[in-house]
């Protein structure tokens, strides 16, 4: 269950946002431990209206990709996860902060979905996996690597791109950015 409710957030922000108290004013006033949540909560209102402070009911599941520019706009530019959450329309900067951890344990692999639900009780399907995980041919192994190898080309392509001219990379990817999240709004 989420710490504060929407009711709660909608009030603080309209007290923030019309009355006379500040970030700090107000998380003591309301026995909070910082004014960080406050300080999210009206960049969210700010940028995407009450929407941004409602808690989503199912899962959004966002493409590689998307990942891969949002957590690069955050580096290139060193704006802060907030800051890189409003730019790319998201309610939470802790999943920003998610992808990050998972790019430098995991390489791109890390920001690619996982199945979801639990695994399977039976014991005999999960000895087949290892044992198919295992017998990778030399050809399927050098298959594998090629694509990794492919995708970190075009990873330090963009990147390349984007350090020589940010402002072109956003206006070329700008559709792209709208276009995911007009369909993530519309499921």
């Amino acid at each position: 269950m989420a710490k504060y409710n929407e009711e709660f957030k909608i009030k603080l922000v309209t007290e923030y946002l019309y009355g006379n108290l500040g970030y700090i004013s107000l998380a003591k006033k309301y026995n909070m431990s910082s004014p960080s949540p406050i300080k999210n909560w009206v960049s969210s209102y700010k940028s995407q209206g009450m929407g941004g402070l409602k808690r989503r009911k199912t899962k959004e599941e966002y493409s590689v990709q998307f990942k891969l520019d949002a957590v690069q706009f955050m580096l290139e530019t060193g704006a802060s996860y907030q800051e890189t959450a409003v730019r790319f329309h998201l309610n939470n900067h802790s999943l920003i902060v998610r992808w990050m951890k998972a790019l430098r344990e995991q390489g791109i692999e890390g920001l690619k979905p996982r199945p979801k639900g639990r695994p399977s009780m039976s014991k005999k399907p999960n000895k087949q996996k290892k044992k198919e995980e295992k017998k990778l041919t030399r050809e399927e192994e050098l298959e594998r690597e090629n694509e990794l190898l492919r995708l970190e080309n075009a990873y330090l392509k963009k990147l390349r791109a984007f350090r020589e001219d940010p402002n072109a990379f956003y206006e070329k990817h700008k559709q792209r950015w709208h276009s995911n999240s007009k369909k993530k709004d519309s499921d």
